[in-house]
């Protein structure tokens, strides 16, 4: 049986934007080479840096992924006037929200209020808080 997600790998293009921006999110950077991995509580992201994603050599990612491919979704345990602030901080512009939601808790039954943005590499970042 699938207990859960483990990690996530998306390719990413503007590498030092990126580090900043998650940085700014208050997640860990863990520089693995050609992967800059981010790390938030028992979760990460594998960002394939483009020395490894434009590698035809590398087949172990989506054939089509490319940057600005990635759609996720974090919980954000604080309050919605500290997440404004951290996309602030983040320099992150709004791009729908706050919106009701319902999300993956309680097998997908409890509703949230979502706000969305774009990292560096516009990937679709949505923010619920529960």
């Amino acid at each position: 049986m699938i207990k859960s997600f483990d990690h996530i790998a998306v390719p990413m293009e503007r590498v030092a934007e990126m580090v900043q921006f998650y940085t700014a999110l208050g997640c860990r950077i863990v520089d693995q080479g050609r992967i800059q991995a981010v790390i938030f509580g028992d979760n990460k992201i594998n960002f394939h840096m483009p020395g490894l994603w434009q590698d035809d050599q590398f087949t172990l990612r989506g054939h089509t992924a490319e940057p600005g491919s990635g759609d996720m979704c974090f919980v954000w345990e604080g309050s919605e006037d500290s997440l404004m602030s951290t996309l602030k901080k983040a320099d992150a512009r709004i791009e729908l929200g706050p919106v009701g939601r319902t999300g993956g808790m309680n097998g997908g039954s409890t509703e949230g209020t979502s706000i969305y943005t774009r990292d560096p590499d516009n990937n679709l970042i949505e923010f619920i808080i529960y």
